[in-house]
């Protein structure tokens, strides 16, 4: 069962939300080529195009996913990531869920996604899939490369 979490739009630098930033940038590094780690650091994070979003259950952050404006109403998600004691209680796909009610708020046109194509990440791609992206090829200043699987979804 998923528990009642709340989102917020929040500031990537307050601690607790660093912290869980500060995991993902250390899973996601730990397990891609560092030619192929695009994942986002704190200072990335807090720029104007980014928003960051957290979820929160009994006001503990368990959840995080930020939104990237590329511009011409294309976004591009960014630095999912679930608690390792929150983990597969589908706080991953509500943070999905509510990040692209944002884009459609936002009247985006097209969400795009760069994430590893190394099986660590199997299940990530498999709750995009789920969602609806589909396999695309690179996007913005992205390269091709076997390590990485683009997708795009039109919210």
């Amino acid at each position: 069962m998923r528990p009642t979490a709340t989102f917020t739009a929040v500031d990537p630098r307050t601690e607790e939300v660093a912290r869980l930033l500060a995991a993902h940038l250390r899973f996601c590094r730990d397990r891609t080529p560092l030619e192929n780690a695009h994942a986002l650091d704190l200072v990335a994070l807090a720029a104007p195009a980014v928003s960051v979003h957290a979820a929160r259950v009994d006001g503990e952050v368990l959840a995080v996913g930020a939104l990237q404006d590329l511009g011409g109403s294309h976004l591009e998600l960014k630095s999912m990531h679930v608690a390792a004691s929150a983990r597969r209680l589908g706080l991953g796909r509500a943070m999905l869920e509510h990040l692209l009610g944002v884009a459609r708020d936002r009247r985006c046109t097209r969400v795009s996604l760069e994430t590893s194509a190394a099986d660590d990440f199997a299940p990530a791609r498999a709750l995009y899939r789920a969602a609806g992206f589909t396999d695309s090829g690179p996007y913005a200043s992205y390269e091709a490369s076997p390590q990485a699987c683009f997708m795009t979804l039109a919210p």
